[in-house]
């Protein structure tokens, strides 16, 4: 049948019918007819008995059980015909049976089931006749599944003016005015801003790693994204959203991007992030695509400055990665890698001031971002104008170079106000001597820049410590 009914397991569907189509099988159909006459019939009987026995509330039921049975309420037992032969007893009513329905009821049911039985025999033999071709028709399956998706792709290639790609056995990967092919459409869709195009150049030989740097909101996350989607979609043998692109092939695409934790695991949102990062470096060949988006910003900023600080560095120094590598962070101090490393490159996203407020332009530029912007986008997001207030009085004073002491009020001395602290003793203390002692002996062209940066936090914290901070 085209609407078949489903397919009932067990003993509940062996009585079932309804699954051949009719004219196909002349057995199983005069079966079913002569189920229907009987049914038919019972109909007639039961109209012929209302008559005959003057009892206007009889009728004749099915048990699965009992089978046929002419029932009337107790009320009306002592007008029954004398030739009823009793059945079953219910709550309320007797149930009876005569030779002639009998009779019928052994007819009916028997084609019934011999009905049901054959539907089964036969949907049985065509499944027995299919498993011989099973291979074919997952063959066919298969191609029209291809053949569907690469019209799909097809499909949003001529509507969305993409671009073949270049495919080839190098190890670059050149992408000229690419687009996210998703975050355009719904920016269409939804009538907004238009979408900004960017250019990408990842060589293993020369620019290898792409350093960004920027604020959040800029369109670092939505960038990466964008090339390793752009990469997939060229390998799977799709146009592309850009004006051109070259890729070199790629063996396997790594991300490391989002947060996300296994706490049933016993895993933090940051062991996760150690965990993905760890597998990227142990497993990552010269032919991979690398997407780092923001490592270490689970712990504390020395901590994580030092681990992206060393990660890529890795991805650069070790001979056998050397991957195309996109790496977004928040720690400007990253932008100093490009003077060591000489296949590491900085970008980053344009962004305008406006007063206190910034203007995103999604467009990549070289070079590294100074600010991350943070408070203007805490201010788009809707944080409180006293919260807001408060953190640019804090920025300030930090980046005045002072410190805070956490739950510090009035009347207390602010650490922020140069006026509130006791003057300074003349001379040099005993930590100043001591940092002092340390630079003179310090070989500035051979220390590394992770090297020197640890080296300044803890001399830093000499002093605080000597000046009883």
């Amino acid at each position: 049948m085209d609407e078949p009914p489903a397919i009932a397991r067990g003993s509940r569907g062996a009585s079932e019918i309804g699954y051949v189509r009719e004219g196909f099988h002349p057995e199983l159909d005069g079966l079913r007819e002569s189920a229907r006459s009987g049914r038919a019939w019972i109909a007639e009987l039961e109209a012929r008995e209302r008559d005959r026995s003057g009892i206007p509330g009889l009728k004749i039921r099915f048990h699965p059980v009992h089978g046929y049975g002419i029932e009337v309420t107790k009320s009306n037992l002592a007008r029954i015909p004398g030739d009823y032969e009793r059945k079953q007893t219910l709550a309320n009513a007797e149930r009876f049976t005569t030779p002639e329905l009998r009779e019928m009821e052994g007819r009916i049911l028997g084609a019934h089931d011999r009905a049901a039985a054959l539907e089964r025999e036969l949907f049985e033999s065509v499944r027995t006749e299919l498993l011989g071709h099973a291979a074919a028709i997952r063959a066919a399956a298969e191609a029209v599944g291809t053949l569907d998706a690469l019209a799909a792709l097809a499909e949003v290639a001529r509507r969305d003016g993409w671009t073949r790609p270049v495919v080839d056995a190098s190890e670059r990967l050149e992408i000229r005015a690419g687009r996210h092919p998703v975050v355009e459409s719904l920016l269409q869709a939804q009538g907004g801003e238009e979408y900004v195009a960017n250019d990408t150049a990842l060589d293993p030989e020369e620019a290898q790693i792409l350093l960004l740097t920027g604020p959040n909101m800029s369109g670092k996350s939505t960038y990466l994204r964008q090339v390793a989607l752009l990469a997939l979609l060229a390998q799977i043998g799709s146009f592309v959203p850009a004006e051109s692109m070259r890729l070199g092939v790629v063996d396997r695409i790594f991300t490391r991007v989002g947060a996300s934790d296994r706490l049933a695991r016993g895993e933090s949102t940051f062991m996760v992030e150690m965990r993905e990062t760890a597998e990227i470096l142990a497993q990552a060949t010269r032919k991979s695509l690398v997407i780092l988006d923001e490592i270490g910003r689970g712990t504390s900023t020395f901590d994580g400055l030092s681990i992206a600080w060393a990660v890529a560095e890795h991805l650069h120094d070790a001979p056998a990665l050397r991957p195309r590598t996109l790496f977004a962070t928040h720690y400007h101090e990253l932008v100093e890698l490009a003077a060591t490393r000489p296949r590491l490159r900085n970008a980053h996203f344009e962004v305008r001031e406006w007063g206190h407020d910034v203007v995103f332009l999604r467009r990549l530029v070289e070079g590294g971002a100074s600010r991350s912007y943070g408070i203007q986008v805490a201010r788009l997001a809707g944080l409180p104008d006293a919260v807001i207030a408060r953190a640019r009085q804090v920025l300030a004073q930090l980046e005045a170079g002072g410190a805070t002491r956490a739950g510090s009020r009035p009347p207390q001395l602010s650490l922020f106000d140069a006026a509130a602290r006791p003057p300074a003793p003349s001379g040099p203390s005993p930590a100043e001597n001591a940092v002092l002692g340390e630079l003179r002996r310090l070989d500035a062209d051979r220390i590394a820049p992770l090297d020197a940066l640890l080296l300044l936090h803890r001399l830093c914290g000499g002093l605080r410590k000597g000046d009883g901070a």
